[in-house]
């Protein structure tokens, strides 16, 4: 069995953990639009054209067909809706597509729809305006309070992301996450609706967690694995702890059993005053994924597994609870065949 990870980036754990899951008999095949951190530790790695570039897909197909790829997964949000848009091609040709349905795809990625899915099905969430306009009548008929969050409605991590404490600084902010969208990857997405790209959000304060919804390669609910969150950096975790939270639990299921999503859900979710509310899904790894795995959960491992036509065992996908973890830096070299 062959994996390829697209859009690769930095995840180089992603890779070792699939090049575990593969076993001798198997590579681990990567991807990405310029060389990245990640490559160091792929058995094999190829430049790719951008994203929404006309080539892309055909690039990717006629990947999977000479390396014979068995499995497909993207570690990033814009390719998501790409793929699931072509998952049938790369089907035809016995490639996996990690991939859920494009309307799935489409709740998680746009934040505004994210908001209006989450309020259509009983969940709570901080109060959201798609427009400068609404959100200062919300601040000055008391619906919020200052600070509140500005943020492109396509977006992921930190990029373009602003708090604002005070009518001026969001007025600014507004305007700088606009201009921002335009000036980066998040222009893709954004092109939807270039006139409302850009969301003004409640500001929570409270104690913030991450939950990887496991669903099997069928969208069958697996395991909600959670996770309290000690230290962010750069719209990531940075250091977390598994815990076991009911309620938490509770919310897991009942959001995969809506979106029947296919592998991972990464959620972000915050705690006020007892009371839960879902910030952010996305369809994919998430950043806070590896402190599941090494919780114990091997969800790579799974998802070869199910790709094989086996059934994997429910113990690959259970956490032990009170693990905590740190991220930490290390330096990669990428030319050393070169340097000797």
């Amino acid at each position: 069995m062959n994996v390829l990870l697209t859009s690769v980036g930095r995840r180089s754990y992603l890779v070792e953990y699939f090049k575990k899951a593969v076993g001798e008999d198997g590579t681990v095949v990567v991807t990405n639009s310029a060389v990245s951190q990640a490559w160091a530790a792929a058995d094999k790695a190829f430049v790719s054209p951008v994203i929404y570039e006309e080539g892309y897909i055909p690039f990717l197909l006629d990947l999977c067909r000479k390396e014979e790829i068995g499995v497909l997964v993207s570690l990033f949000d814009i390719d998501l809706p790409v793929l699931a848009a072509h998952r049938k091609e790369f089907e035809e040709i016995g490639t996996v597509v990690v991939v859920s349905d494009p309307e799935v795809i489409e709740i998680c990625n746009d934040k505004w729809k994210t908001y209006e899915f989450l309020l259509k099905n009983g969940f709570s969430a901080p109060r959201t305006y798609l427009g400068l306009d609404e959100a200062k009548q919300g601040i000055l008929s008391g619906e919020i309070s200052w600070p509140v969050m500005v943020k492109p409605r396509w977006g992921m991590g930190s990029l373009a992301l602003y708090r604002a404490d005070n009518l001026k600084e969001l007025e600014v902010f507004y305007e700088k996450t606009r201009k921002n969208i335009g000036e980066t990857y998040l222009r893709y997405e954004a092109v939807q609706a270039p006139k409302a790209c850009v969301l003004i959000q409640e500001c929570l304060m409270g104690q913030e967690y991450g939950m990887d919804v496991i669903n099997d390669l069928s969208g069958s609910y697996q395991n909600s694995v959670q996770k309290r969150k000690d230290a962010m950096r750069s719209g990531e975790t940075d250091s977390a702890e598994t815990v076991e939270i009911p309620a938490l639990r509770a919310i897991g299921e009942k959001i995969s059993g809506l979106l029947k999503h296919r592998g991972n859900l990464d959620m972000d979710l915050f705690e006020k005053d007892g009371e839960f509310y879902v910030l952010e899904m996305n369809a994919r790894f998430g950043g806070g994924y590896p402190f599941s795995h090494m919780a114990g959960v091997n969800l790579p491992q799974a998802i070869v597994n199910w790709s094989r036509g086996l059934t994997s065992d429910r113990s690959l996908l259970e956490a032990k609870t009170g693990i905590k973890g740190y991220k930490d830096i290390r330096m990669v070299c990428l030319n050393r065949a070169e340097q000797e």
